[in-house]
């Protein structure tokens, strides 16, 4: 796994021993930064469910701001910090060990992109979309990218947000949300 553009390019970035991460395969991450590229220069990144980091250091590393990666298990946590030195993104990136929801209920910041690539056998997904929409912490016209198997429906429409179509990649399906502009 390695950052696939921007000033981290070709940085190799640390995998977990196991199964208890899976990290997003690079095709899919390329086609989700080919996606949101506009959008990235200046953003501040949630990467909500943060695995290894992959996503909010890409996006770093592409021209984001900042990026807040939360994740509950502690050797996770452990891997986004040392990700984070291995693309000398210290500066910009903070770790937050914390399950997602209790995150969610105590954060005051706001974000322009939010990643969500939760684990797929469970309900984080559609439970973590309708709280971000409850605590408005996305800036107005910010996205929320929602990674999904692509046998699992998500059948989640938020009131203020506009939802995309779906981009399919194998087995995997990206799912946008556009919060409208206010």
């Amino acid at each position: 796994m390695r950052v696939i553009s921007g000033k981290a390019r070709g940085t190799v970035l640390k995998t977990p021993d196991g199964m208890a991460t899976r990290p997003t395969a690079d095709r899919v991450k390329e086609a989700l930064f080919s996606i949101i590229q506009f959008d990235l220069p200046g953003a501040r990144i949630l990467d909500l469910f943060g695995g290894t980091g992959q996503l909010g250091i890409e996006a770093i590393s592409r021209g984001a701001q900042s990026a807040v990666f939360v994740d509950a298990g502690e050797p996770a946590c452990r891997l986004i910090m040392e990700n984070l030195r291995r693309a000398k993104m210290e500066k910009e990136g903070r770790v937050v060990r914390s399950d997602y929801m209790q995150f969610l209920s105590q954060c005051r910041e706001k974000f322009d992109i939010i990643f969500l690539d939760p684990p797929y056998a469970e309900v984080f997904l559609e439970n973590a979309i309708k709280k971000i929409s409850e605590i408005d912490i996305l800036q107005s016209g910010g996205i929320i990218v929602a990674e999904r198997p692509a046998e699992k429906a998500l059948n989640v429409q938020i009131e203020g947000y506009s939802r995309t179509k779906d981009y399919k990649y194998g087995k995997t399906v990206l799912t946008l949300y556009h919060k409208d502009r206010e």
